[in-house]
């Protein structure tokens, strides 16, 4: 059974760089540009993990995430931030948030990460 995992961001070099790097083996990658079109997503596929800009047009990320712990929503989630230290707090307190990772991130990092939350 194939892992679904939703890539939201808005540099679309990033979409493309863990479109490659996490769309191999049992996984598939779909990915939105904006907080609106990733709720789009969420609201017609299953997905097994979230990876999230923290800041996005149009609907923030930390919306985005917001809005499914209010729906019971439990994806794991990983954010992504140019300015870890300024959103640790905020997203301390959201269950479905297991990392916050720092940009520029490390690819192997993030794909050990992604395997363990798969798992």
């Amino acid at each position: 059974m194939k892992k679904k995992i939703l890539v939201v961001d808005d540099e679309v070099g990033i979409r493309l760089l863990l479109e490659d790097l996490l769309g191999t083996g049992n996984n598939e990658v779909l990915t939105a540009q904006n907080g609106k079109e990733a709720l789009d997503l969420l609201a017609t596929h299953t997905i097994d993990l979230l990876i999230i800009d923290y800041k996005l047009p149009i609907i923030d990320g930390i919306a985005v995430v917001q809005q499914l712990d209010k729906e019971n929503q439990p994806i794991p989630t990983i954010i992504m931030s140019g300015l870890v230290e300024n959103i640790l707090e905020e997203t301390s307190v959201l269950p479905n948030v297991k990392e916050v990772l720092s940009k520029p991130f490390d690819i192997l990092e993030l794909n050990t990460l992604v395997k363990n939350l798969l798992k």
